[in-house]
Order: C-alpha cells, then sequence, then structure tokens
C-alpha cells in the first residue's frame, strides 16, 4: 500500500515511475491487514501528525474511488472495562483532542446506543468520528492503477546499483536492471533487507499478528470497536505475545476479528492458543459472536521499527536513496501521507510535515555504540 502511494503521488508530481514487485499488488503485509485508516489508537506525536494528514488524504482519494475500495468512514468505539481503564483513555483523548482530533466522551448509559450489541457493564468509551477503514488489496490496485505508473510484479530486486560517487543509480533485479536516479525503499516488512543492498542499516523487524474472519453477517457492528488497552499492546516495545479484543464489520458482512502481536521472525505457522485469545476477547466485548462461526484466518507480518515510527524520507548515507517503510500496523492508514512527504521531498519541495522523526538514520548511532 505504502508503495503504491508513493507511486501515486510521485506520478502526480510529474515524475515518471517504476513499481516494482517481487510478488501480486498486496501480495505481502498489505494483503493481510484490516484496512484500517485510524488516529484513535495514536498518542499525540509526529506519528498523529501523519495520521491527520493521512486521513485527510484519504477522504479526497475516496470522492472518485470510495465505493471501489470499500472506503467506510464508520468511526472508532475505544471502550473501557474498569473505572481504572476509562481514567487512562481520558486522558488520552484529551491529549489527543489538543493536535487536532475529534474525541467525543461516550458514558456507560449511552453505549448501547452507538452498539447495540456491546456486552453490559462496561465502564464507558470514547468515539472517534474520524477512524476510517478501506478493503486493502482493492485500495492498493486503485492507487496503483489511477497512478498510471508502470508496474513490474513477479520481479525480484537482487541488489541496489550504486555509481562510482556512492549515489544510487537504479536497481538490479533477476530480470535485469532498471536505472532510475532515485530509489524508494516501500518494501515493509522486508524494507531492512532492501536497505541492506545499499549498504544501508535499518532494523526493520516482523511482528506477527493473526486475523479471524468470520461468516458473513447481517450489519451488527457499526464502528472499529477495540479494547482501551489496543493502543499500550501498540505501543508496547515486547517481543512476548499481546492480544487484545479488536472487532469490525465488513462492507461485504464478515466481521474481522484481532488483534496480536509477537515477535516470531518470519514463522507462518498456525498457533491455536493465540487464535482462542482473539474469539475470547471479541465475544468478550459482543457475546453475540459467541454463536458465529470463524469461516477462515490468516496472519501477516507487520514491520516494526524499534522507536515505533517508520522510516520515511531521504537517507543522508546514500544518495538517491529514499525510505518509506517500517509504519508497523499502521501502513494502509498512513500510506497516502508518506507517498504525499515522499513525492515532495523527490520533487525538491519543502514537506508539508517535519521529517526530522523518521530520518531512515536515526538508528545508526545506536547501531555503532552496540558494535
Amino acid at each position: 500500500m505504502v508503495g503504491a502511494a508513493c507511486a501515486l503521488y510521485a506520478a502526480r508530481a510529474g515524475l515518471d515511475v517504476v513499481l516494482v514487485d517481487r510478488g501480486p499488488v498486496a501480495g505481502g503485509t498489505t494483503g493481510a491487514g484490516e484496512g484500517n485508516l485510524l488516529v484513535s489508537d495514536k498518542e499525540p506525536g509526529p506519528e498523529l501528525r501523519l495520521a491527520l494528514l493521512s486521513l485527510r488524504l484519504w477522504a479526497e482519494l475516496a470522492e472518485p474511488l470510495g465505493a471501489a475500495v470499500e472506503y467506510e468512514p464508520k468511526g472508532g468505539l475505544v471502550v473501557a472495562s474498569t473505572p481504572e481503564a476509562l481514567t487512562a483513555l481520558t486522558d488520552l483523548a484529551a491529549g489527543q483532542r489538543a493536535a487536532g482530533v475529534a474525541a467525543v466522551a461516550v458514558g456507560p448509559d449511552q453505549l448501547r446506543d452507538h452498539e447495540p450489541y456491546l456486552a453490559p457493564g462496561l465502564a464507558g468509551a470514547v468515539r472517534y468520528p474520524q477512524d476510517a477503514q478501506v478493503m486493502p488489496t482493492l485500495a492498493a490496485a486503485h492507487l496503483v492503477r489511477v497512478s498510471g505508473a508502470r508496474l513490474e510484479t513477479g520481479r525480484t530486486v537482487t541488489g541496489v546499483l550504486r555509481g562510482a560517487d556512492g549515489a544510487v543509480r537504479g536497481v538490479r533485479t533477476d530480470r535485469g536492471d532498471l536505472l532510475a536516479p532515485a530509489v524508494v525503499n516501500a518494501a515493509g516488512t522486508w524494507g531492512g533487507e532492501v536497505a541492506a543492498m545499499a549498504g544501508a542499516a535499518l532494523p526493520v523487524l516482523p511482528r506477527r499478528g493473526f486475523v479471524l474472519v468470520t461468516e458473513p453477517l447481517p450489519p451488527r457492528v457499526r464502528h472499529k470497536v477495540y479494547a482501551a488497552d489496543y493502543v499500550a499492546d501498540v505501543a508496547s516495545d515486547s517481543a512476548a505475545l499481546q492480544t487484545s479484543p479488536v472487532v469490525e464489520g465488513t462492507a461485504a458482512g464478515p466481521v474481522l476479528i484481532g488483534a496480536s502481536r509477537e515477535r516470531v521472525g518470519f514463522h507462518r505457522s498456525f498457533s491455536l492458543p493465540v487464535v482462542r485469545e482473539l474469539a475470547a476477547g471479541a465475544t468478550r466485548l459482543f457475546p453475540f459472536l459467541t454463536d458465529v462461526r470463524v469461516m477462515r484466518t490468516y496472519l501477516g507480518f507487520r514491520p516494526y521499527l524499534p522507536d515505533h515510527l517508520p522510516a520515511i524520507g531521504p537517507d543522508p548515507r546514500v544518495p538517491g536513496l529514499f525510505h518509506a517503510c517500517g509504519h508497523e500496523g499502521a501502513g494502509i492508514g498512513l500510506a497516502t501521507g508518506t507517498g504525499r512527504l515522499l513525492a515532495q521531498v523527490l520533487t525538491g519541495e519543502n514537506p508539508e510535515l517535519d521529517l526530522t522523526p523518521f530520518r531512515p538514520d536515526r538508528f545508526a548511532e545506536s547501531e555503532e555504540a552496540a558494535q
């Protein structure tokens, strides 16, 4: 998705763009995503600023593409099960409001007005009207289509070409060289491997997650609904398994259930204990799901960087190399803003957001100290 958005905005800026993917469009992490476009799960700071820009751009794209990409401005509902969790959620929402997020407190007696099938006894919630959703594989495909970029699927990048001065000259692939004065590394979870091909270290790690997909249902879940502890799980540095219930309906009818996080490398093995935890968490939020069948499960690998911020912009270590990866579980939502900022940098404009927090070389000092 991030590569598709970079291609779209770079092409709109007048650049000649070639998009290279070793698999099909959305064949990696994008195809394993839920399509979330969120501000609700982000603390005030650079990622939230990027999310607000991205949501605005998604809304602009939805005017011509909304139905095709299943764009749903459904809003989010973050629920707290205890008074203590509600206090923490309320404090977070106050900071988010100060940063420009719409966040509306929902008392326990109002919860059923927003989500009639929620479990009783919850302490309260915060509603986020700006949260939205797209169908990620459709969205990526349509962004590529409308970009007009030349698409090269089934073509594997095996190296980054550099001149005598060290600057990028293009990429080597298993089907010949592609020459270009700029290369954008939008390889997601594999962004560290592509960076290494150019001689630049980028510590991208995979963070595995499972999603359950139910049988098609009549509309019952109106928002993206998740427990307040989900935000803490997103921000956690732990490699251990973490699960927090996330439930949302889709335009096609199935309900999507997440979310789990664990760092286990690229192991694609099915984990029944994880799936059981996800199902149990979902039924605690929505008891009606107890009698609903799961149609399938799937997993993907979020591209995790140690400080939970993506790498966006030029790499000062390798002239002509740009990065747009490491968005963890927020890549679908942050793709549009990332693409716009990359296009601005590529064409010599001042980016509309400060890219300093996203500098690709920000980990270099800690890596040198560790050696």
